[in-house]
């Protein structure tokens, strides 16, 4: 089954699923993998729907900083 048709049997059964009312579509957390400033580890922040900076502290170092 090639992409196009994949993406045709999706887009055919999300719209067969709300005309039936028996799929709610509801916007969840954004993960962001993100770089510490001061050691460079990456760590791994939830944000939620309508936030563009979110506080966080690093899990190896502990210092607190915002993502961007």
């Amino acid at each position: 089954m090639s992409k196009q048709a994949m993406r045709e049997e999706t887009e055919r059964l999300i719209r067969e699923a709300m005309e039936k009312k028996t799929l709610s579509i509801k916007q969840g957390d954004t993960r962001i993998e993100t770089k510490c400033g001061k050691c460079g580890t990456l760590n791994k922040v939830s944000m939620a729907p309508g936030q563009s900076r979110v506080e966080y502290a690093c899990k190896d170092c502990g210092h607190k900083q915002k993502t961007l």
